[in-house]
């Protein structure tokens, strides 16, 4: 196994490319945009098992550079009732490798830089749509087109192209589609926000019609997200509605609340914006003897566990040390599988689990104090605790 053809730019092109130079084996990117750093408005956490594993690689510096501490997290009624605290799980790691926020935008762009800075190519405006495996004279090789008629040649292909994957399909026309799960998340930022928060503190605040979250940055700005009940975006399109109007609608939902979530939410200019929540429970198969996905190609977890990122991350070092040790790329893949499906699974299912906590508006839920106690999937150390012996 000589060159990798990587399919999709994002966090896991990029961490995956530079994990498989670390093995020996030459990888080149193929981003079907013609620039990256798309969903510039959201923001994320990457907990102490996504730092460590990009510390494998020696990645981790420029993430801790660009992002501050998530230390602890407290939980609010919708009266303004305090319901708890607790740490974030991995704090005990120190600054540098406990949870850090950073916008997703600027992991992609510090991943890709130090991706360049190692010499990794990347093929912007290379969408792909097709691939197929041919037999040669060195055994199987991969063959990759792309919708500008060029094609790329390799021993394998890694399918980084996330939640609407080609590649899952390629590999099985019958894989299962992403699930919406019946909310938006809406971020947004605001330096307005007359509202006292605690430095490295996520405020999560269970409010009678949606739950949000807040955390305050070291230069004052309040970086804040929700996760509403609505119906699934049309993504093919411009978005159909102003961030000013989801502003209204996100405030709206809180205002009956006795919180500082509408406040904070009014507060905010035009820096808004929405997205659909999917995940997928299982993907039944993820590779073939030349193909394999990872990262959300492979498994989606709703936001709520914000573990996308670091599974995304764990996912490429994993798949590269097997490259790195197995005969071929097929065993490569199922020792990879093996290693990997159990844990993935589980995330997605307790982020699942998590949405139903914090969902409001329906009879049966538990009580927002348990609601708190069980609330936080960070919590525990089966999740954060993972490492990656290389």
């Amino acid at each position: 196994m000589t060159k990798a053809l990587i399919i999709g730019g994002g966090i896991a092109g990029a961490v995956s490319a530079m994990a498989l130079q670390k093995a020996g084996i030459d990888a080149e990117i193929f981003e079907a945009y013609p620039t990256g750093a798309d969903d510039v408005g959201a923001f994320l956490v990457v907990f102490a098992n996504g730092l460590e594993a990009l510390r494998v690689i020696d990645a981790h510096g420029p993430v801790v550079a660009h992002s501050f501490p998530a230390q602890r997290v407290e939980f609010f009624g919708n009266g303004g009732e305090r319901l708890g605290e607790r740490p974030i799980a991995g704090t005990e790691q120190g600054a540098d490798l406990g949870p850090r926020t950073l916008r997703r935008a600027t992991l992609y762009q510090v991943l890709h830089t130090e991706a360049a800075r190692r010499g990794i190519a990347v093929r912007h405006g290379k969408r792909l749509v097709g691939a197929e495996t041919v037999h040669g004279a060195g055994g199987k090789r991969v063959v990759a087109t792309f919708a500008d008629g060029s094609r790329a040649e390799g021993d394998l292909l890694i399918g980084a192209d996330g939640l609407h994957s080609l590649t899952r399909t390629l590999i099985d026309p019958a894989a299962p589609r992403p699930r919406y799960t019946g909310q938006n998340t809406v971020c947004g930022y605001t330096r307005d926000a007359d509202t006292p928060l605690a430095p490295d503190t996520y405020t999560m605040i269970f409010g009678k019609r949606a739950f949000f979250g807040c955390t305050l940055a070291p230069d004052g700005e309040v970086w804040w997200f929700a996760n509403v009940p609505g119906t699934e975006l049309d993504r093919s399109r411009p978005p159909a509605v102003t961030p000013g109007a989801w502003r209204e609608r996100v405030a709206e939902l809180f205002a009956d609340d006795d919180t500082p979530a509408a406040a904070i939410v009014r507060a905010t200019g035009d820096r808004v914006i929405a997205s659909n929540a999917y995940d997928i429970a299982t993907t039944p198969t993820w590779h073939t003897d030349t193909m394999v996905v990872l990262g959300d190609a492979a498994h989606a977890a709703a936001p709520n566990a914000a573990q996308g990122a670091s599974m995304a991350i764990e996912d490429s070092i994993v798949l590269a040390k097997c490259l790195r040790d197995g005969p071929d790329p097929h065993s490569a893949f199922a020792a990879y599988e093996e290693l990997r499906r159990e844990r993935v699974e589980k995330v997605v299912a307790a982020s699942a689990g998590m949405a139903k906590l914090t969902a409001s508006g329906t009879t049966g839920r538990p009580s927002p104090e348990g609601r708190a106690e069980r609330g936080s999937a960070g919590a525990d150390n089966w999740l954060t605790g993972y490492r990656i012996e290389w």
